[in-house]
C-alpha cells in the first residue's frame, strides 16, 4: 500500500507541471496532544474546503507514515498522534516531518513540510551514578581530571548548559568548555592542594543544568580518594646485570647484587626484590635476597648443560611501584680437580691477651693435577688479625699478626684459599674458626647514662619502679653483674633510704609511700659490679620522679564560699542572650591533668536562663530576662578536675535582675560587725605570739640535748627525712601541732642573718615515736639521708622570717 502511494506521488509530479514550486511550511512543538491545530492548509494552498472532499484529498508521506490527519470540512490540518522530537530525528539540529497533500480530478499535489519543535521535557543524565577519583596528594593546583559529561536527547537551549559542584568546596571547581561546535567536555579541577592527612577522602555532587524553562537537571556523586605520595618508582643503577660464576660453586655463593634506589621516604622508599622465572622454567637455580638483592646459587651450575641463564629481577617500593632489569648471567667452565687443603694442627681457643706471632695452625695443600693446574698459591682473606706464613715447601702457618679483643670479636672465622693455576683456576677455600677466650679486661656499663623512674604518689611499700641494666663484655664470672646502691663521693650522709635495688636483675623499689606536694624527685647512685679478680665497676645517677595523685579537690577562689553572705551579680532586664553574667574562679593544687577544671551548671532558679563556659567557668545568659523570672536567682556551679576519678568542688552565687541599677541598696557594715572583726584579729595574734614562742622553747631545748648528745657520740649518722619548707610552715600554721615524730638538726651562728635549718621526716610512716629523738644515742643510729634547707628554698614569706631569726609557727605532717 505504501509503495503504491509512493508511485503515485511519483507520477503526480511527473504528470503535473502546474504543481506549487514553494512548499507549505508550519512548526509545531512536540509533543503537542493529538487533534491540535497545525495550521489551515485549506486555505494556505488557495483551495475552498469544499473541494477537499469533493476532490478526495488526502496525505501522502515518504515513509508511510501519517503524524497528520486532514479535516477536510475545514481544511485544517491536526495532528494525527504523539509526536516524540528525539524519537524522530535524534540529535538533529532540526526536525522537519515533510508530505504531499494530494487532490483528484484533476490531479494536483502540494507539498507541506512541518517542522517540529523541541521542548525541555527530557533532564540531564549522567553515564554513571558514582564516580570515584583515586588522586594523589601531590597533586599540584590546576590539575585536571576529565569527567564524563552529561547527556540530554533534548537540543539547543535545552540541552546542557551548566555544571556546578554541591556542597561547594575549597579544593574542586568545574569547567566547562568546547574544541569545537560539537565537542564539549566537562573537567574536574583542583584549585588547593591536597593533603591526605587532612582529608583522606571527601565527596560532593556534580549537577548538571539544562537551558529549559524551566530547567532540569541530574546528578552523579563525585567521590574522591586521596592517595598518599609515591611518586617515584624504583631505579636500577643498571638496566642490565652480568655476571660470571665458575661451574663447580657451591649452592649459596653470590653470583651478583643487584641494587635499585628510590627517593622515596618511608615505606614508599623501602625496596623489595623479587626474581621473575622465565616462561616454562619451574626449577631455578637462582634464588634472590628480597632485600639486599643478592643473587645466589640454589645448586651448582653445569656449563655443559647451559652456559648462560638470563632472568629478571622486579624492585618494588612499599608504595606498589616497580621496576624491572634483566640479569644475564654467564657459567665459566673451569679443569677437573681443586686443590687439596690438609690440616696437620690447630688450636682454638685462643685467650685474647696471645702475644702477636703465635702459631695457631699448621695444613698443607696439594692439587692432584700437575703442571700450571697443579701449581698452587694461598691466600688469606682477613689479613688483619692474622696471616700466613710460608714453612716448609707445601706448608703454611697461620699465625697471630696484632693482639686480639673478645670483646671487639670473639670469633674470628679465616678462609684460606688455595688456587692453582690452571685455567680458568680451581681453587679450595679451608675455613678456620678461631674462638677468644676471655680475661677479666672489662667493668660493666650501664645501658643508660643515666635513669628516671616515676611512681605515683601515696604508692604501697615496696612497689616496682623500674631496673637498672649493665653489661659487661666479659663473659662467665668475669660478666656477673650484681647491683646496690653506692653513697656519693665527699656525701656525709647515706643514701635516700626510701629506695632499694635487687643485687641481681637491678629492680628498683620504693620501700614507703611518698607525697608528690613534699617530695617530687630524689636520686641515688647504684653500682654495678662483676665477679672477677680483681672486680671491676661502675655508677649510674637513678632519679626517681613522683607523679602527682588526684588527691586534692578543687579550690573555688571566687566567688568566696565562706560562711560571710556573698554580694549578688547585677543583670539589666534588658540584657540579651550571652551577657556575661560572673565568672567561677578555682584553681587545684594537684598538676598535670589532675588539675584541669571543667565547670558546669549543677542547680539554678531558672535552669533555662543561665549556662556556664565549660573550661571558662564564665556564667552567661542562655536567653534574654523575661517579666516571668524572678528578680533573685541563686546558682549553685559544680567544678570538677579531670582526674581518675574525677573530685569536686561547688560554687553558689546569686544575682539581681533589676530595671535599673538605681534600685540596688548596698549593705553597710554594722559597728558589731567591726567589734567582731577587731576580736578575731585580737585572738589571731595572740595565738601566734603563743605558738612563737613554745617553738622557741623547743629550739632552745633542742640544741642542749643536741651539744650534750655529741661529746657521747663518736661517730654516726644522723636520722633525717626531707620536707618542703614552704609546706611545712604552711601547715604549721594552720594545725600548731606536732602529729607524729620528727627528727631535726638546727645550726645557728652567731653574727649571721641566716641559719640553716634541716627539716626531717618519718621514713616509714608506722615508725613510733620512740625510734626518732633529738639527739640519738649510738644505739638509735639509723642510715637516712640528711637534706639542707636554706632561706634560699623557702618561700620568700618564710625566707625572709629565718634570716631574722624568727619563727611564727611549725607543723610537720
Amino acid at each position: 500500500m505504501a509503495l503504491a502511494r509512493q508511485v503515485l506521488c511519483v507520477c503526480a509530479l511527473l504528470s503535473l507541471p502546474l504543481a506549487r514550486a514553494e512548499p507549505i511550511r508550519y512548526s509545531v512543538a512536540e509533543e503537542a496532544e493529538s487533534g491540535s491545530l497545525v495550521g489551515k492548509l485549506a486555505e494556505d494552498a488557495g483551495l475552498p474546503p469544499a473541494q477537499l472532499s469533493a476532490r478526495r484529498a488526502r496525505l501522502v508521506s515518504e515513509d508511510g507514515r501519517q503524524h497528520f490527519r486532514l479535516e477536510r470540512a475545514s481544511g485544517r490540518l491536526l495532528v494525527a498522534g504523539r509526536l516524540d522530537r528525539e524519537q524522530l530525528c535524534g540529535q538533529s539540529a532540526t526536525c522537519m516531518l515533510p508530505f504531499e497533500l494530494l487532490l483528484s480530478s484533476p490531479l494536483q499535489f502540494f507539498r507541506v513540510e512541518v517542522t517540529l519543535e523541541d521542548i525541555n521535557d527530557h533532564s540531564p543524565v549522567f553515564p554513571e551514578e558514582r564516580v570515584t577519583f583515586d588522586i594523589p596528594e601531590t597533586s599540584e593546583a590546576g590539575s585536571r581530571f576529565t569527567l564524563e559529561g552529561a547527556q540530554d536527547l533534548d537540543i539547543g537551549s535545552n540541552a546542557v548548559q551548566q555544571y556546578s559542584i554541591s556542597p561547594m568546596n575549597e579544593y574542586f571547581s568545574i569547567y566547562y568548555g568546547s574544541r569545537n561546535e560539537d565537542d564539549k567536555y566537562v573537567e574536574l579541577v583542583l584549585t588547593k592542594p591536597l593533603d591526605r592527612e587532612e582529608h583522606a577522602e571527601m565527596g560532593f555532587r556534580l549537577i548538571a543544568v539544562d537551558g529549559g524553562s524551566p530547567p532540569r537537571s541530574g546528578t552523579t556523586q563525585i567521590h574522591i580518594i586521596i592517595l598518599d605520595a609515591n611518586d617515584n618508582a624504583p631505579i636500577f643503577k643498571e638496566e642490565r646485570y652480568i655476571g660470571k660464576v665458575l661451574e663447580n660453586m657451591p649452592e649459596g655463593t653470590v653470583v651478583l647484587t643487584v641494587l635499585a634506589t628510590d627517593p622515596d621516604a618511608g615505606v614508599n622508599g623501602e625496596i623489595s626484590y623479587q626474581l621473575i622465572q622465565a616462561l616454562g622454567q619451574k626449577d631455578s637455580a637462582f634464588v634472590i635476597d628480597p632485600i639486599t638483592g643478592e643473587i645466589k646459587l640454589t645448586k651448582p651450575l653445569d656449563f655443559e648443560s647451559a652456559d648462560t641463564h638470563e632472568f629478571r629481577v622486579r624492585a618494588r617500593d612499599g608504595g606498589g611501584l616497580s621496576a624491572i632489569c634483566k640479569v644475564l648471567v654467564e657459567v665459566v667452565d673451569v679443569n677437573d680437580n681443586a686443590p687439596e687443603v690438609v690440616v696437620s694442627s690447630f688450636s682454638s681457643p685462643l685467650p685474647e691477651n696471645t702475644v702477636p706471632g703465635t702459631v695457631v695452625a699448621l695444613f698443607s695443600v696439594r692439587d692432584r693435577d700437575s703442571g700450571a693446574n697443579g701449581k698452587i698459591s694461598c691466600a688469606l682473606e682477613d689479613e688483619l688479625s692474622f696471616s700466613l706464613r710460608a714453612a716448609y715447601k707445601n706448608y703454611y702457618e697461620l699465625v697471630t699478626v696484632s693482639a686480639l679483643d673478645r670483646e671487639e670479636r670473639p670469633q674470628y672465622i679465616l678462609s684460606v684459599t688455595a688456587a692453582d693455576a690452571g685455567w680458568p683456576p680451581l681453587s679450595t677455600t679451608q675455613t678456620f674458626t678461631v674462638e677468644i677466650s676471655d680475661v677479666n679486661d672489662n667493668a660493666p656499663v650501664f645501658n643508660q647514662s643515666s635513669y628516671t623512674m616515676y611512681v605515683r604518689e601515696n604508692s604501697a611499700a615496696a612497689v616496682f619502679v623500674g631496673a637498672v641494666s649493665a653489661a659487661d663484655a666479659d663473659v662467665g664470672l668475669n660478666g656477673k653483674v650484681s647491683y646496690s646502691l653506692a653513697a656519693e663521693e665527699g656525701a656525709e650522709q647515706p643514701w635516700c633510704s626510701c629506695l632499694s635495688v635487687d643485687s641481681e636483675k637491678g629492680h628498683v623499689f620504693v620501700l614507703r609511700p611518698l607525697d608528690y606536694e613534699h617530695l617530687r624527685q630524689t636520686e641515688v647512685t647504684v653500682s654495678a659490679s662483676d665477679a672477677g679478680s680483681p672486680p671491676l665497676r661502675a655508677n649510674v645517677t637513678v632519679r626517681l620522679v613522683v607523679l602527682d595523685e588526684n588527691d586534692n579537690a578543687p579550690l573555688v577562689l571566687y566567688p568566696a564560699q565562706d560562711s560571710s553572705p556573698g554580694s549578688s551579680e547585677l543583670v539589666p532586664v534588658w540584657a540579651e542572650a550571652g551577657y556575661l553574667v560572673s565568672k567561677v574562679v578555682a584553681v587545684d593544687a594537684d598538676s598535670g591533668q589532675n588539675s584541669w577544671l571543667s565547670f558546669q551548671l549543677l542547680r539554678a532558679s531558672e535552669p533555662g536562663l543561665f549556662s556556664v563556659g565549660l573550661q571558662s567557668g564564665e556564667v552567661r545568659l542562655r536567653r534574654p530576662v523575661t517579666e516571668r523570672d524572678s528578680v533573685k536567682q541563686k546558682l549553685v556551679v559544680l567544678v570538677r578536675d579531670n582526674g581518675k576519678p574525677p573530685l569536686s568542688a561547688t560554687a553558689a552565687l546569686s544575682a539581681l535582675l533589676l530595671k535599673d541599677f538605681s534600685e540596688v541598696r548596698l549593705p553597710h557594715s554594722s559597728p558589731a560587725s567591726e567589734d567582731q572583726g577587731g576580736s578575731l584579729t585580737t585572738y589571731l595574734i595572740i595565738a601566734l605570739v603563743f605558738v612563737s614562742l613554745l617553738f622557741l622553747v623547743s629550739i632552745a631545748v633542742v640544741v642542749a640535748r643536741k651539744v650534750c648528745g655529741r661529746k657521747e657520740l663518736k661517730a654516726g649518722p644522723v636520722l633525717y627525712a626531707a620536707d618542703t619548707l614552704q609546706s611545712g610552715l604552711a601547715d604549721a600554721a594552720a594545725a600548731g601541732t606536732l602529729p607524729r615524730a620528727y627528727c631535726y638538726e638546727i645550726s645557728l651562728t652567731t653574727g649571721s642573718g641566716n641559719s640553716e635549718f634541716k627539716f626531717l621526716k618519718p621514713i616509714v610512716p608506722s615508725l613510733p615515736p620512740q625510734h626518732c629523738a633529738v639527739g640519738q644515742g649510738p644505739d638509735e643510729e639509723q642510715d637516712f639521708p640528711s637534706v639542707p634547707v636554706s632561706s634560699e628554698d623557702m618561700a620568700p614569706d618564710t625566707a625572709g622570717a629565718l634570716s631574722a631569726g624568727q619563727f611564727n609557727a611549725l607543723s610537720f605532717n
